[in-house]
C-alpha cells in the first residue's frame, strides 16, 4: 500500500503543485503587461484564469502532504529530519500561497478591473507579488531535493 501511497503523492505534488507554481509565476507579468496596454479583454480574462488555477488546484495539492504522511508513516520515517524539514517548508509554502499569493492576486485584479484603474504596480504590489511567488516556489524546489536526496534516509524505496 505505500507504493500505492508514494505513486498518487508524486503524481499529486506533480499535476497539482506544478500547474500552480506555472500559472502563478505567469500572473505577475500577465497584470503588469495588460497595465501597460490597457485593460484589454483578452488581458483581463487571462488574469482571470491563471487566478482561477492557482486557486483551483492549491485545493487539489492538498492530497499532497495528505499521501506523503500517508507514504512516511508507512515507510516509518515521520520522524526522521528530512520528512519533518519537508514538512515544514510544506507548511510555509502553502501559507505563502494562501495568504499572500491568492489574495494579492485578488487585489490585482480588483485594481486592473476597477472603473478607473490605478496602475497595477501601485505600492509595488505586482512586484511583491513576484517575489511572494519566487519564494513559494523555491521552497516548493528544496522540498522535492528533499524527496529525492532524503538525507539519512535507510529506506531504500
Amino acid at each position: 500500500m505505500t507504493k500505492f501511497f508514494l505513486a498518487v503523492h508524486v503524481l499529486a505534488a506533480i499535476l497539482a503543485v506544478g500547474p500552480v507554481a506555472v500559472a502563478a509565476s505567469m500572473f505577475p507579468s500577465a497584470a503588469r503587461r495588460l497595465a501597460e496596454q490597457g485593460t484589454q479583454a483578452g488581458g483581463v480574462a487571462t488574469l482571470r484564469v491563471l487566478h482561477r488555477i492557482c486557486r483551483v488546484y492549491a485545493v487539489a495539492g492538498l492530497a499532497v502532504p495528505v499521501f506523503g504522511f500517508a507514504t512516511a508513516s508507512g515507510l516509518g520515517v515521520l520522524r526522521d529530519a528530512w520528512v519533518i524539514a519537508s514538512i515544514l517548508l510544506t507548511a510555509a509554502a502553502a501559507a505563502i500561497l494562501a495568504l499572500a499569493v491568492l489574495p494579492r492576486q485578488d487585489a490585482v485584479l480588483a485594481r486592473l478591473t476597477a472603473a478607473d484603474p490605478a496602475p497595477a504596480d501601485a505600492g509595488g504590489g505586482v512586484a511583491r507579488l513576484a517575489m511572494l511567488t519566487g519564494v513559494f516556489n523555491l521552497l516548493w524546489a528544496a522540498v522535492t531535493v528533499l524527496m529525492i536526496v532524503r538525507p539519512g534516509s535507510t529506506t531504500g524505496v
